[in-house]
């Protein structure tokens, strides 16, 4: 069993709370991503767990067991971090064996679970090479193998792709999405890389100044953000974020905002609407289709196009609407489009999210 309740956190450095009563539950075998831009205490949470740091107050309980002030050896868990941390003199299968004949493992039961972890990461053939003569992706191969030696039921990572390039950190990805599927543990990995949380999780916390500003799958958490934080944190380009007021007459409800009308009426509001509420509507790239129809008028806008970013498979184009709008949106790689050239789109409204511009939080 890897089940971690946490309760009324808080993680303190001299005067500065970096966790604030931070609750949180992950089940047995989840896969639980830590996302969060720099300096957000997704790190230092992840340490608390893994008992390298002291805790303010609260308590962290796996399996039911308070482990609020154990020793990281007795917490059962094994541990990735992001520099490697392998001892440049030891071989790989001494690196990954390394804590086990600390803790007086038997030597039988030692190579057994080395040859076990080298086989699921592919390291058999460098068993006998010292970390010099690895590449990156190799040498956090053998990092996670010492991890996995450890046979625990949870295991923590704090940003083990960061150090690679982008094809490693593809490959490595996938490597540790099928690792999870293969041992079935509970996995807590931190990350800054929205692909890395998107891909892996299933569940993604995204963080904010201590506080986790949402809880959700990927997909709730990309489509649905709970509030402007979450919406702008996620996305390459960021949503689009408009700023405008509600109209709402009898069951037609529009966001207007200098000369844009946008009908919102089928966007599932979780409170009745109020007339003149000050709202921001967030729209991702991909919600701004390319209108053909010349005759189409419902929730098409026309702007002039300012910027062309071919992105390979598609190409970003940044359009201005209005004097105050100028939004990103996504056409094919076939569509020719230059700088100057007037172009329409049409919003998918009901793809959209739409904030309290006070609050910041989804309408």
């Amino acid at each position: 069993m890897g089940i971690v309740n946490i309760s009324k956190l808080d993680i303190s450095y001299e005067s500065t709370k970096i966790v604030k009563q931070l609750d949180l539950v992950i089940d047995d075998g989840e896969f639980l991503v830590l996302l969060g831009p720099s300096g957000c205490g997704k790190s230092t949470l992840l340490n608390a767990i893994g008992g390298l740091i002291d805790t303010s107050g609260g308590s962290i309980h796996f399996d039911g067991k308070d482990v609020t002030w154990a020793d990281p050896k007795d917490r059962g868990i094994g541990m990735v971090f992001q520099s490697y941390a392998l001892y440049p003199t030891m071989s790989v299968e001494k690196n990954m064996s390394f804590g086990l004949r600390i803790a007086g493992v038997d030597k039988a039961t030692i190579d057994k679970k080395v040859a076990w972890a080298a086989k699921l990461l592919q390291l058999e053939p460098l068993l006998k090479r010292k970390p010099s003569a690895l590449s990156g992706g190799q040498r956090q191969r053998v990092a996670i193998g010492r991890a996995l030696v450890r046979d625990a039921d949870i295991y923590l990572f704090d940003e083990p792709l960061s150090n690679l390039d982008a094809k490693l950190r593809a490959e490595l990805r996938l490597e540790i999405k099928k690792l999870h599927k293969t041992l079935k543990s509970t996995m807590i990995y931190v990350t800054h890389d929205q692909i890395e949380a998107l891909t892996l999780a299933d569940r993604i916390a995204v963080m904010k100044d201590g506080i986790i500003q949402q809880l959700d799958t990927p997909h709730n958490v990309y489509n649905k953000p709970q509030n402007l934080f979450v919406a702008t944190f996620l996305g390459s380009p960021a949503m689009n974020c408009i700023k405008g007021h509600l109209s709402v007459n009898a069951d037609k409800v529009l966001f207007k905002s200098a000369d844009l009308n946008i009908d919102v009426s089928g966007y599932p509001f979780v409170e009745q609407p109020v007339d003149g509420a000050a709202v921001t509507l967030g729209v991702r790239p991909e919600h701004l289709i390319a209108e053909l129809n010349e005759d189409a008028s419902e929730n098409v806008i026309q702007g002039v196009v300012e910027l062309v970013e071919p992105m390979g498979s598609d190409t970003l184009v940044w359009t201005k609407f209005t004097e105050q709008h100028t939004l990103s949106h996504r056409v094919t790689s076939e569509d020719q489009l230059s700088v100057g050239d007037s172009f329409k789109v049409k919003v998918e409204a009901t793809k959209c999210s739409i904030f309290d511009t006070q609050s910041t939080q989804r309408l």
